[in-house]
């Protein structure tokens, strides 16, 4: 399942009256995300948890396509990832970003199986975070690891 990646720039989490939103430190581009938007699509997931996958996946497109992947047209279909793919490269960056507290943290966010990692993907393709292919669904996030074996050992540190 190819998921394309968008910008690869940093996003940082802002508390308003109105809810949560995030703000691009990519000065050019000014757009707030309207979390609470994207938690209706894709269920009670904080924040944090969209910003991990976003980060997670320009990892994932970085690990699959090298440095290339990232640059030049974001409408190039060679830059998708398949859903199991980044659910692979997810893992990666939770244990990179996390070391050996990366199942805490998932689990904290609500984040339990890689079927919470394609609700959160779909969610935020449905507002236009991300975007996909034709051939893209939901069950291929379904059951690609399971967490117990995916983050324990010394392997997953």
């Amino acid at each position: 399942m190819p998921i394309a990646a968008e910008r690869s720039s940093i996003y940082r989490t802002r508390h308003t009256r109105r809810g949560t939103s995030v703000e691009s430190s990519d000065v050019s581009e000014q757009a707030l995300v309207d979390w609470k938007r994207v938690q209706e699509k894709a269920g009670p997931y904080p924040p944090d948890a969209f910003q991990f996958v976003r980060e997670g996946l320009a990892h994932t497109v970085r690990l699959i396509h090298g440095e290339s992947g990232m640059s030049g047209d974001l409408e190039d279909e060679s830059r998708h990832v398949s859903g199991q793919q980044l659910c692979m490269g997810l893992r990666d960056y939770a244990v990179v970003q996390f070391g050996g507290l990366a199942r805490v943290v998932l689990d904290r966010w609500g984040i339990r199986r890689t079927d919470d990692f394609g609700r959160i993907v779909f969610g935020m393709i449905d507002v236009g975070l991300m975007r996909k292919t034709d051939e893209d669904t939901l069950d291929d996030f379904r059951s690609v690891y399971e967490f117990d074996e995916a983050f324990a050992g010394p392997e997953a540190i």
